[in-house]
């Protein structure tokens, strides 16, 4: 039986995803951080689905989920790898504090390569595959989004370096650039915003308290008509499972669109299109 770990699937793009490879038959073993997430996300699918205990900033855990995947494939190995976990703090860069930064990136980025490291062995029993779920937001960076940005930045850089390295081990790298995904987002952003907004000193306020609340809403209002998750899963279960995988998925809402024009259009140009598409504006 084909054997997938996935980190990041209480919610959201990683719970589509685990439930579409469940539903097609595969053994999934879903990473959760907590245990009644993992109960939640196995009543909603087929016996084979396995929550597994997978916090991506502790070494521990993540041994412990490869061993465990390891005693149940065996030989057979791995057939893929979706990282999935992440999270984001919108605050202005110049009042971000350090060790939030690196807390953030070691989340989104340094995490998933852990992960990787450890289940590499089994993947290249199987051949098997590497999914990173970037974002948009991976090659065009938004304002007030500092640690999110350099984070997807940085893992399609990785991305990119990885799948040079382990294609001729036959392991291939695909990664996923959602837009606007529909999710519990618009809520949290709006509420981290806030709490951000009030840790900041009165001159970070005056200075940024409008654009932050602005682009909370702007993006809250996005996320609340952008596409299904299920899109998302869409394009894990084919880099996952086609002959003929991509390298790259923009996939929902606006992806397609603001990738082209990023390519195609002048630095400062993006830069207006950005700013207008997440509310943000110095003018008073």
């Amino acid at each position: 039986m084909r054997a997938v770990v996935i980190t990041g699937t209480s919610t959201g793009i990683g719970r589509a995803s685990a439930l579409a490879l469940d539903e097609m038959g595969m053994h999934v073993y879903a990473g959760v951080r907590r245990p009644e997430d993992g109960d939640a996300l196995r009543s909603s699918g087929s016996r084979r689905l396995t929550p597994v205990i997978i916090d991506v900033t502790d070494t521990a855990s993540i041994r412990a989920a490869r061993d465990l995947v390891a005693e149940r494939v065996g030989d057979a190995g791995l057939t893929g790898l979706v990282n999935n976990a992440g999270t984001t703090v919108p605050c202005p860069a110049a009042y971000l504090p350090l060790d939030v930064f690196r807390r953030q990136l070691e989340i989104n980025l340094t995490g998933h390569l852990a992960v990787i490291q450890a289940f590499l062995p089994l993947l290249r029993a199987a051949h098997g595959r590497i999914v990173n779920v970037s974002s948009v937001g991976g090659r065009v960076g938004a304002p007030l989004m500092a640690c999110y940005a350099a984070a997807k930045h940085g893992l399609e850089g990785l991305s990119d370096s990885l799948r040079l390295e382990l294609g001729p081990l036959g392991v291939h790298v695909a990664v996923i650039e959602p837009g606007f995904i529909a999710s519990a987002m618009p809520g949290k952003l709006e509420r981290d915003a806030d709490a951000w907004l009030r840790q900041l000193p009165q001159e970070g306020r005056d200075t940024y308290g409008r654009q932050l609340a602005a682009i909370a809403a702007k993006v809250g209002k996005e996320a609340t008509t952008g596409s299904p998750p299920d899109v998302v899963a869409g394009a894990v279960v084919h880099a996952l499972t086609s002959s003929r995988p991509r390298v790259r998925y923009p996939v929902g809402a606006g992806a397609k669109r603001l990738l082209t024009l990023h390519r195609v259009l002048a630095d400062r140009w993006m830069d207006r299109i950005i700013g207008h598409a997440t509310g943000y504006s110095m003018k008073p």
